[in-house]
Parts: structure tokens; C-alpha cells; sequence
């Protein structure tokens, strides 16, 4: 292990991130787990077990050094409330039905929160992409933001004040800056080692802790104007603004400070990555002028793929659910060999729905209301298929769509902090909710107008 004697594992778990968020500790919070040197295994001792560990929660093995002041406390367990985290971990898998387990619960979470940043890039609240489509001489611009290298170029002092200005401890912000600052890094390509570095910028690569840290980072960066919205997904982001009267004035300048921002955080902008969309519905449109950052003209393209979404310029999704269901096709390979393999029906479905079902499904929320006909039909033909070697029957897209529906809705319905929360209003009586108007299909056929029809037909709520 690189680092010297000063390098310690640090166990990060997922399940108790959850716990951590779900008791209101939002902060990073560090335990002690350990008093003597960690076992060889990955799962707890027979002490754990006593203090209420009985079952050995998913282990993601991770090298950081701790503050020499702190080496008397050996091994600690780090905690944080970073949900987003999880898709960017590797699981210990222990059986092959705990780890489809496991997957498909990850990427639930993942989904969701996937399915709510892409709701607000296209259909966030009333007054958002699709509401605002709606109104005349009107049109939006998104502008997806690809950075150069960003976990590499993050200051460590830059990040410690920020943390300081969050309310953070001063003794958890001098073990993050001892943890970026002064790393020995190498690298071996099996038997031949490089020479050793020490670096004190940036975060390691492949470290749980660095999308976090980029986005407490990055979290003073937000929309001046209210025309406009700056989606964050750790390094992912997107800038929407909503154009009326042919008026970019506010967009641009959006972009501008962006850019500022950037250059102040260290932060570079990858321009020939960096792509524009423009969602236009007028009848006599035309291109607008380029947008230019750093000088260079920034290229408008027709479709792009945003957390693991297509999204088109006139907002359909066939390009989305063609590339979803060639993927389904491709793993249906893996559950007919399973079933040669003797597997029982049982094992396939879980099979089914962890590895085929849940890629099939992403973000299923957002775009399975503005399918056509033909599309939903190659959807249910990939479930046909599953049926025939599972040798049951297995839940349609539609179904899964509606169920979805109902549960993402009664979650935001639940969640007064949800920026949604405000389109779930009840009437007077209590028994329904407010209908949200709808000029055009396609904002009729949207989560949320499709979401209020679904709990008003399901009775009292």
C-alpha cells in the first residue's frame, strides 16, 4: 500500500450512509470501528456482532490516510448522507442472489436520482422547460457542461474554506486536507514499478469520497437568474435557460459567470466536449446566434446523452428506447444460458429484473409517457421474450410505469423539501389534488400531469 506508515483502510459503507441521513446527521460523521488491526475478512467480528451488526452490510475497500494526530484511533468508518455515491462504488458480493439483490436496489436509488435531475433539465415545476414551451415565442436552450479533468484539479485549501463555510468542524477539515494534500502515487504494470510522486492537488481516482467532495465543492455555483437553472450531478452538469421574446441576454450572462466561476475554482471547461442543445418549437424559427466560451464556438447538436438518458431537440424518445432495447437484447444471452444451465424459474426472475428489467426501465418515469405506440410495443416484445425462457410471467412496462408513478409521486408528496412538492397541491376537501393544465400532448403525457391523473383515480388520498 502507497502512503507509508501512515496509510490506513478506510471501510466506507452504503447502507450506513442511509441510516446517517435517515437519523438527520448530514454531516460526515467518523466512528470507530476498530481498535486492533482489521481481520482478514470483510465482514464484522463476533464484537460487532454484540453491538448490532448481525448482518454484514455491502464493504467498499478504500486507501486513505489518516491525520497524524489521529493514527491512536486506528481504523474508523466514515460516514456521509451522499446517496448519489453509490453508483460509483463496487460491491463485495457474497452470493450471486445478494448481489443481484444489492444491484437492483442501487439502481433504483440511482434511478431516482437520475430521474430527478433529468426532470429538471426538461419539466422541473410550472415553471419549466415543458410549461415554458407552451407560452408563445418561446424556446429553450440547454448547454450540457463537460469539464477537463475535474476530480484532478480540485485545490485542497480552496475546499477546506468552503467546507469551513458549511459548518463543518475544524478537525474533520484538517483530516480532509491531510487526505488531499502530500499523496504518494505510482504506478505498476506487474512486476515493473514507477518511480513515486507526491502529489497535493486533486483527488484520487476511484475514491467514494471524491464526487462528494467535488460536489460540496462546486456548491456555491447556482443560477442568478430566474430563467435560468444549473442542474449539478457531481461533474455533470447542465445549464437551462428558458428563452421568451427572443431575449438570451440572461442566458449568456448565465454562462459567462459560469465561466468565471470557473477560472476562480480552477476549474477548466472542455469546450470541444461541452455541447448545446435548443429545444424550438416556433413555426418560423431560426438558429440562433453560437454561444462561445473561451473564444470558441460551442456545437449545437440534435441529441444528447445525459445521465444515461437520450434527450432529442423536439423532446421524443425513440432514439432513448431504441438504444435501451438493443441493450435488453443483448443481455437476454446471459438468462437463456442460466436457464441451459438448469437454473430454476425462481433465480431467472431475479436475473431478469436486476440485470435486463432494471436497464430497461431507467428513469422509466420521465420518457415511457411520451412512447408511441410502435416503441411500447418493442419494449413489451423484449418482456415477451423474457417470459419464454423464464417460463412465467413477468410485469409489462406499462405496469411498471404506472406502479413507478405512484411511488415517485407519494415519496415527493411526503418530501416537503422536493422542488416538485408544490405541483402535488390537495383541493380544499382533501380528497384530490389539483390538475395541472396542459396545452400539447406532450406536457399531458408527462410524469407529473400523469402522476396527479393517477393518485385522483386511485380514491382518498
Amino acid at each position: 500500500m502507497h502512503g507509508g506508515d501512515r496509510a490506513r483502510v478506510i471501510l466506507v459503507n452504503q447502507k450506513l450512509c442511509v441510516d446517517a441521513q435517515a437519523t438527520g446527521r448530514h454531516n460526515l460523521l467518523v466512528q470507530r470501528w476498530f481498535r486492533s488491526p482489521p481481520p482478514s475478512r470483510n465482514y464484522p467480528t463476533n464484537q460487532d456482532r454484540r453491538e448490532g451488526f448481525e448482518h454484514p452490510p455491502p464493504v467498499f475497500g478504500c486507501a486513505l490516510p489518516l491525520p497524524e494526530s489521529q493514527q491512536c484511533l486506528s481504523y474508523k468508518r466514515i460516514l456521509d448522507h451522499g446517496e448519489n455515491l453509490g453508483h460509483q462504488t463496487r460491491l463485495t458480493r457474497h452470493s450471486w442472489r445478494s448481489s443481484w439483490s444489492r444491484r437492483r436496489n442501487r439502481s433504483c436509488q440511482c434511478g431516482k436520482l437520475s430521474g430527478d435531475l433529468i426532470q429538471a433539465v426538461v419539466k422541473l415545476d410550472q415553471a419549466g422547460a415543458l410549461t415554458h414551451l407552451e407560452n408563445k415565442d418561446s424556446y429553450v436552450r440547454l448547454l450540457f457542461v463537460e469539464f477537463t479533468s475535474a476530480f484532478t484539479t480540485i485545490r485542497p485549501q480552496t475546499l477546506v474554506s468552503k467546507l469551513t463555510t458549511l459548518g463543518l468542524s475544524s478537525t474533520l477539515c484538517n483530516w480532509v486536507l491531510d487526505f488531499l494534500t502530500e499523496r504518494q502515487q505510482s504506478m505498476q504494470i506487474h512486476d515493473v514499478s514507477s518511480s513515486t510522486i507526491t502529489l497535493s492537488t486533486g483527488s484520487p481516482q476511484g475514491c467514494v469520497l471524491s464526487p462528494f467532495l467535488f460536489t460540496l465543492l462546486t456548491h456555491d455555483c447556482s443560477a442568478r437568474h430566474p430563467s435560468c437553472l444549473i442542474v449539478k450531478f457531481t461533474d455533470d452538469t447542465a445549464v437551462v435557460g428558458r428563452i421568451a421574446n427572443n431575449d438570451e441576454s440572461d442566458y449568456r450572462q448565465e454562462v459567462e459567470h459560469l465561466e468565471g466561476w470557473c477560472t476562480e475554482n480552477n476549474l477548466c471547461i472542455n469546450v470541444k466536449k461541452t455541447k448545446e442543445m435548443i429545444v424550438d418549437f416556433r413555426r418560423g424559427r431560426h438558429l440562433p446566434p453560437p454561444l462561445h466560451i473561451g473564444g470558441t464556438a460551442v456545437e449545437v447538436v440534435s441529441s444528447f446523452r445525459y445521465l444515461g438518458m437520450n434527450i432529442a431537440n423536439d423532446l421524443t424518445w425513440s432514439t432513448n428506447t431504441s438504444y435501451l432495447v438493443r441493450k435488453a437484447h443483448q443481455r437476454l444471452c446471459f438468462l437463456r444460458r442460466l436457464r441451459r444451465a438448469g437454473l430454476g424459474s425462481s433465480v431467472l426472475t431475479s436475473f431478469y429484473r436486476c440485470v435486463v428489467e432494471s436497464v430497461m426501465c431507467t428513469c422509466i418515469t420521465v420518457w415511457h409517457g411520451n412512447c408511441s405506440a410502435a416503441e411500447k410495443k418493442a419494449l413489451q416484445r423484449v418482456v415477451k421474450a423474457a417470459q419464454r425462457t423464464v417460463g412465467c410471467s413477468l410485469s409489462t412496462t406499462t405496469d411498471i410505469y404506472t406502479s413507478r408513478c405512484r411511488k415517485r409521486a407519494s415519496c415527493i408528496m411526503k418530501d416537503s423539501t422536493h422542488p416538485a412538492h408544490t405541483l402535488f397541491a390537495p383541493l380544499p376537501s382533501g380528497r384530490r389534488l389539483w390538475s395541472i393544465k396542459s396545452r400539447t400532448t406532450r406536457l399531458r403525457n408527462s410524469f407529473f400531469p400523469e402522476a396527479v391523473r393517477l393518485l385522483n383515480s386511485g380514491g382518498p388520498l
